[in-house]
């Protein structure tokens, strides 16, 4: 599930003014609504299954297609219109709704930060983020993540220098065998892979290391989209959110449907479960203020913050920022509000 991960404010002041209109009902025409996942189907996902296969999209007049993942990333769908939805990394609508793309954060999949940076456990030499400096990175190929393991190096008083190697999802065996010193990996799905299979491991949390808490995976949308379809729009947040509220509430049920739908995908039922379990009882899903898909303002403004001041985010064409963009008009609420 590597899609780092790597991987918040006021709405829109326009949509704020708006009252969103009544939901379809099923006496009409069912609406098509396209969303396209941001990597092959897993825990992350099980709302928008649950939800379609549940029926919750249907009663809300709705004919949802779940787009798989392709090589073209869910954002570039999106921003290009040939996705209605998409599922995106925090990171990765930030830089590239900065760099000019039809991007707006409308769900927060997760409320906290799920990602974290490993190393192989019961090694002595590695007890704290700073004695990471000289030793190798088995990365995904961002520039987030150098900017990332560098601030977290140096908050803790390191230099916040490695190197870095290249290796997508194939990090994870090379930490195993010692290829790489540590990687990233998102807790939920990797790391509870890891405890399944015993293997041991040291990890540090971002936060305790200077990192903002983010919404590390959210639905995104166009601005187009939002504007040309209110009421669809409406409809499919508010039954996506009735989705993940179910997969909470029956997890045993929403793991079978997720199976069901993705057989030929997902065959590791003691990992699915496992994973859903981290993300429940982790209040990843639903806060410890019974938040579900609300996207918190100050947690968008202190990560849009933190990327800009790292350097990753970049204006169209590659050309530096003048100024620190106004993350409010990234990211709205707005439509899981009922009217």
């Amino acid at each position: 599930m590597s899609q780092f991960l790597l991987s918040r404010r006021a709405t829109l002041a326009a949509l704020a003014a708006l009252a969103v209109p009544a939901l379809p009902t099923s006496s009409h025409a069912a609406s098509k609504v396209s969303v396209a996942l941001d990597w092959t189907p897993n825990t992350n996902h099980i709302g928008l299954f649950v939800a379609r296969d549940k029926g919750f999209y249907k009663d809300a007049g709705l004919n949802v297609e779940i787009l798989p993942y392709t090589d073209t990333s869910a954002g570039t769908l999106v921003a290009n219109h040939v996705a209605d939805f998409g599922i995106l990394g925090s990171i990765a609508l930030l830089t590239q709704r900065t760099a000019g793309a039809d991007l707006v954060g409308t769900y927060a999949i997760v409320q906290t930060e799920t990602g974290r940076l490993v190393f192989k456990g019961g090694r002595s030499d590695i007890s704290r983020p700073k004695d990471l400096d000289g030793k190798t990175y088995g990365g995904f190929g961002s520039a987030w993540e150098n900017a990332l393991i560098s601030s977290i190096i140096r908050h803790d008083g390191g230099k916040g220098e490695f190197e870095t190697i290249t290796l997508g999802t194939s990090a994870y065996q090379a930490l195993e065998n010692g290829a790489v010193d540590f990687t990233l990996e998102v807790y939920t799905w990797e790391g509870v892979k890891a405890e399944l299979e015993g293997l041991k491991q040291g990890a540090f949390r971002y936060a305790d290391f200077g990192v903002p808490d983010e919404h590390t995976t959210l639905i995104g949308s166009s601005r187009k989209f939002l504007d040309d379809n209110p009421k669809e729009a409406a409809a499919f947040l508010q039954a996506t959110r009735k989705g993940y509220q179910y997969a909470i509430e029956n997890p045993d049920e929403a793991t079978d449907l997720l199976i069901a739908a993705n057989r030929d995908a997902l065959t590791d039922r003691a990992l699915i479960q496992a994973s859903l379990k981290a993300l429940i009882e982790g209040k990843y899903l639903r806060s410890t203020e019974d938040v579900i898909g609300t996207i918190d303002p100050a947690k968008f403004e202190a990560i849009g913050a933190y990327a800009y001041q790292a350097g990753i985010l970049k204006a169209a064409g590659g050309k530096s920022l003048e100024s620190k963009p106004d993350f409010a008009g990234y990211y709205t609420n707005e439509f899981l509000t009922v009217r």
